[in-house]
């Protein structure tokens, strides 16, 4: 008598792909998850935020209307999460560079899965490595994360993009927390690529603010997106939330000019801070790194076919 045929779905590859349609040697982007959170100051709990993420795109529809295809049925090889050093978030960040380092010299598109904020240097570090000063970082914020050391580390989650700054042309949206010190920082660089959220948040689905964006930032881009970014009404599932944030549509319609007008190469998604029993953050995540790795994908043309999808 015949065996019946069984099938299995993929363990905690992104999307729930099955293995064969998510090689690394196959694949143009590579999700990097890092459950990192050892320098979080208020709600713990974003090392579990990778687990999560994986864990609700297996619910993501693969199918999307925008680009009239499935864009990531293939082509995108998930990592086993990349155990952190616990001598201290120095090392972590080091190792997550030399990960991102090793992706970059594949050619594969990195997209770290956080884990909290301060993991962000590590990729930026490795893509500073490749493009030079012609990289920039698009940073979407509640914070403005440039202390200079912060709980004494100068690699916390607050200051990570201190650190950044040292490294490319940094751009921030969606800030809306700023302390004194930081302040100051800002007036005495005379840093101007802030968007504050009060200014372009203010009127929910406002986009008239996103070509001043994209004017600002250089050929090469890097986006880093924590989730405090978004209102606490539709995400609240963070470590530090603010009141007054972005809504979906719009941070989407940013992503997608980014992705139009510039080289997108590279990414990450951080700070989810999972909440038991309450999955729909985990989804918005998912479904945002699905959005975000979508539009990398049509614009390089690396959709099923080897060619733009429709849009």
């Amino acid at each position: 008598m015949a065996q019946p045929r069984v099938h299995f779905r993929g363990g905690y590859n992104f999307l729930g792909l099955p293995p064969e349609d998510c090689l690394y040697d196959e694949a143009r982007a590579v999700i990097l998850p890092v459950p990192y959170d050892s320098t979080t100051s208020y709600r713990a709990g974003t090392r579990d935020g990778p687990a999560a993420i994986l864990m609700a795109s297996r619910n993501v529809e693969l199918f999307d209307r925008e680009f009239g295809c499935e864009p990531l049925s293939t082509g995108v090889h998930t990592l086993p999460e990349l155990e952190p050093d616990m001598s201290g978030p120095k090392a972590t960040v080091a190792a997550v560079e030399k990960a991102v380092a090793g992706l970059v010299a594949d050619g594969r598109f990195p997209f770290m899965l956080g884990g909290e904020h301060s993991l962000t240097t590590g990729p930026v570090r490795a893509l500073r490595a490749k493009y030079g000063e012609d990289l920039s970082v698009l940073q979407l914020d509640a914070h403005a994360d440039l202390r200079e050391a912060f709980e004494n580390t100068p690699f916390s989650h607050a200051s990570v993009m201190r650190r950044v700054a040292d490294l490319a042309s940094l751009t921030q949206v969606g800030i809306r927390n700023i302390s004194a010190g930081e302040m100051e920082f800002v007036r005495q660089t005379k840093h101007d690529g802030i968007f504050w959220a009060e200014d372009i948040a203010a009127d929910g689905n406002d986009v008239s603010w996103i070509p001043r964006v994209v004017r600002r930032l250089r050929k090469h881009v890097y986006i880093t997106v924590d989730l405090d970014v978004f209102d606490p009404s539709v995400m609240p599932a963070v470590g530090t939330p603010e009141p007054g944030g972005l809504l979906w549509y719009p941070v989407l319609q940013l992503l997608r000019e980014v992705v139009a007008k510039r080289t997108v190469v590279g990414a990450d998604v951080v700070e989810l801070c999972p909440i038991p029993g309450f999955i729909a953050p985990d989804f918005f995540a998912a479904r945002l790194v699905f959005k975000m790795l979508a539009l990398v994908f049509a614009r390089r043309g690396w959709m099923p076919g080897g060619k733009a999808a429709r849009r």
